[in-house]
Parts: structure tokens; C-alpha cells; sequence
């Protein structure tokens, strides 16, 4: 396939009609939409099943730190292969194979633990194939969206708000359900959700794309890493991402659990974090209705809220303003991340956008995961909250290196005025 190479590339999101016909919830969107929303939601209990069901089966916290690590290791690492099997096979096709994958290992995590004492390693060889399932399913999000949402940012935004809500729903459900009926419980739950979404991906009616050629696997990862780096505003903002996540964003939640939940008990850290889920609905709250006309400087300028949050946090400001701190850095985080998804939907070509995500993806996550790997022994050194002032330092570097690149402080949105 032929695809020019220009930091101001802009493509159609898909060829063809417009999937929408003009409205941001068409049929397939709405469906789409329940699917990403009913599995958010139970992602969202998987983190509190393990650690009912481990710790009261006597196994203790590094088992359920062991069973989440394999999980987001098997994320990271195959996420790619997601994305070469999503322009394959179309990316409602894996994605549906990926969810009924997750639910199959739902199944026997439900199985296992309903059974009395579970099977450790079990356990651990079923919390790594949720993340090769999740590999799987998340590159074809990216192209789905302006597959089948004529506005791209406010199906982002949309999309946004109910992952924001659905986060801080399903552990609330789980904390619920887990007295009832135990992690079996909660994982036949998490199974049934992946159904659902699957179903809800099956009768999406959006055309599978015509490629022009069948290359091998290892071809098309090389041609997805030439559209990746071919533009320096997605390579330069995946470059300081990396920063990002090693030194801010990765060590943030350990950091933030330590000094709160130390200074001030497990509820309140409790509250900030839902305050920090209320300032995520707000910024996508915002994101659907201004829509900057170079978005990735209005996105970068957002993120000064996370800094606001790590900065409350280090200097053990009064819990007020810490919680303000939260909204503050939800909002911001949520309005960038729409900014983000939006400017990489409409300005990849749609061949090449899942393998691009792809190594968004890997790379992002990749660094966030050594840097919470870090935090720890660091902060055995430092103590917990000159990591997180630190954090709000190299926030601001971040921002300032944003806007420095000139193709991403430049940037325009597709559609906008030169």
C-alpha cells in the first residue's frame, strides 16, 4: 500500500460513507460504546476479586502484586501481535476472539476460586492470559472509533466518561459482591460482562477494510514502525511519554497509596481516588464540547493538573486541597487523553492505525511498569514524597517538552483552519 509521510498527514478515518450518517451515536456506535463500557466495568473488579480471593486464601499481597505483574507483562508484550492480527483479521474479529478468551479465563478463575483454596499457579497462568486477551482486543480500538463515529473526538470524550465512571464503579460492585459470594463470584460476573461485550461487537454491521496485499506478520510490524516514526509529533510525543511514565506517571498510584494510606487510612484514600474518577468525567465532560483547534498544545497545557495533584500530594497539603488536586489531575488527564486518541484517529492512515496504537501502547505502558517497579526502592532512599514532588517536576519538563517539539505544539486538528 502506498502512504505518504508527512508530520501533517491527514486521512479519512475510513473510505466510504460516512459510518455515522453525520451522528455520533449511530447503531454500531452504540453498540460499541455497551461493549467498551460493560467490559471496563468488569476489568474494574478483577483487582479486587484477586486480592479477596488470594489474601483470604492465606497467600498474602506479593501473590496478588505477582498475579496483576504477569498480567500487565503479558499486555505489554502482546500487544503488538494485537495489532498485526487486527489488520489481518479485521479488528472487530479479534476483538471478539479476545473477549471471549478473557471470559473463558474468567471462567475458570470463577472455577477455581469458588472451589475452596485456589491453585496458585492456575491463578497466575489464567491472569496472564486476561492480559494477552486485553493485548489483543485494545489496538483495534483506535481504528473502530472513526470506523464507525463521524465525530471522532466526541466519541472519545463519550467513551472517556464512561471508562471514567465504569472504573469507579466496578471495584464499588466488587466490594459489594465479594461478600456475598466470594471471588468466584465476582469472576462469573467479569465473565459475563466480556460476553456481553462481545455480543455487542458481533452485531456491529461496519465493513471489514480491503487490503490491497497480504504481507507476512513481520512485514507489516516493519511497515507500522515506518508510519510511527515517519512523524515526528508521534514519535516525539511517545519519546517524552516514555519520560513520563518512568519517572512521573508509573511512580504516582504506589507513591500516592503509601502517604495517603499512611497519613490518613485506606478510606480516605478511598474518596481521592473517586474525586480524582469525577474530575475524569469532568475533563471529558469538556473535551465534548471545546475542540481546540491545535489539540495537542491544548492537551499538553491540560496536563498541568496532574502536576497540581503530585505537588499537593508530596507537600502533604491540607486534604481539601489534595482533594482538589485530584479533580484537578483527573480533569486534566482525561482532556490530554482525548486530545490524544483523537488527533492519532484522524491523522494515521486507517490501514496503518492499529499496528501505530499498537506501539503507543507498548511503549507507554512499558515504561509506566518499570517506573512503579522503581518507586519503591527509591523512595526507600528518598522517602515516598520526594518521589512524588519529583513527580510534579518532570510533569512540568514534560509539558515544556511538548511544546517544544514544534510539530506538536503546531499541530492542527483535521478540519480546522490552517
Amino acid at each position: 500500500m502506498t502512504v505518504s509521510r508527512t508530520d501533517q498527514q491527514i486521512s479519512e478515518p475510513s473510505a466510504g460513507e460516512d459510518p455515522s450518517g453525520g451522528r455520533l451515536w449511530s447503531r454500531d456506535f452504540r453498540l460499541f460504546f455497551t461493549a467498551r463500557t460493560v467490559a471496563r466495568f468488569g476489568d474494574g473488579m478483577v483487582p479486587v476479586a484477586l486480592a479477596a480471593g488470594l489474601v483470604v486464601a492465606g497467600y498474602g499481597a506479593t501473590s496478588v502484586s505477582l498475579a496483576l505483574g504477569l498480567w500487565t507483562a503479558c499486555f505489554a508484550g502482546f500487544v503488538l501481535f494485537g495489532g498485526v492480527l487486527a489488520d489481518r483479521f479485521s479488528p472487530r474479529r479479534v476483538m471478539i476472539a479476545a473477549d471471549l478468551l478473557r471470559a473463558g479465563a474468567a471462567v475458570a478463575l470463577a472455577a477455581d476460586f469458588a472451589g475452596g483454596t485456589p491453585h496458585l499457579g492456575l491463578v497466575y497462568v489464567l491472569s496472564a492470559v486476561g492480559g494477552v486477551g486485553a493485548a489483543l482486543f485494545q489496538p483495534g480500538v483506535a481504528s473502530t472509533i472513526p470506523a464507525v463515529a463521524s465525530d471522532v473526538q466526541g466519541a472519545n470524550a463519550v467513551i472517556r466518561v464512561s471508562e471514567a465512571l465504569m472504573t469507579m464503579a466496578g471495584p464499588a460492585a466488587a466490594g459489594l459482591l465479594v461478600g456475598f459470594g466470594g471471588a468466584g463470584t465476582l469472576f462469573s460476573v467479569n465473565a459475563a460482562t466480556f460476553v456481553l461485550s462481545a455480543g455487542a461487537l458481533f452485531l456491529m454491521r461496519m465493513a471489514r477494510p480491503e487490503r490491497t496485499h497480504v504481507q507476512s506478520p513481520l512485514a507489516d510490524l516493519v511497515e507500522g514502525w515506518r508510519e510511527f516514526r515517519s512523524r515526528t509529533w508521534l514519535w516525539g510525543v511517545i519519546a517524552v511519554w516514555t519520560f513520563f511514565g518512568l519517572l512521573a506517571g508509573g511512580p504516582s498510584m504506589p507513591m500516592a497509596t503509601v502517604v495517603v494510606t499512611e497519613a490518613h487510612g485506606a478510606t480516605v484514600f478511598g474518596v481521592l481516588m473517586g474525586l480524582h474518577g469525577v474530575g475524569e468525567v469532568l475533563g471529558g465532560l469538556v473535551a465534548m464540547r471545546i475542540r481546540p483547534a491545535r489539540p495537542l498544545f491544548a492537551g499538553s497545557l491540560a496536563l498541568s493538573g496532574f502536576a497540581l495533584q503530585l505537588l499537593a500530594l508530596g507537600l502533604d497539603a491540607p486534604l481539601w486541597v489534595q482533594g482538589a488536586g485530584y479533580v484537578a489531575g483527573g480533569a486534566g488527564f482525561a482532556f490530554w487523553l482525548v486530545q490524544w486518541f483523537t488527533t492519532v484517529q484522524t491523522q494515521i492512515p486507517h490501514e496503518a492505525l492499529t499496528r501505530v496504537h499498537a506501539y503507543d501502547v507498548a511503549g507507554s505502558l512499558t515504561m509506566s511498569s518499570v517506573g512503579q517497579m522503581l518507586a519503591g526502592p527509591v523512595a526507600g532512599l528518598v522517602g515516598a514524597r520526594h518521589v512524588l514532588l519529583a513527580g510534579s517536576g518532570v510533569t512540568v519538563a514534560v509539558i515544556g517538552a511538548l511544546l517544544a517539539i514544534r510539530p506538536v505544539r503546531r499541530l492542527r486538528a483535521v478540519g480546522s483552519m490552517s
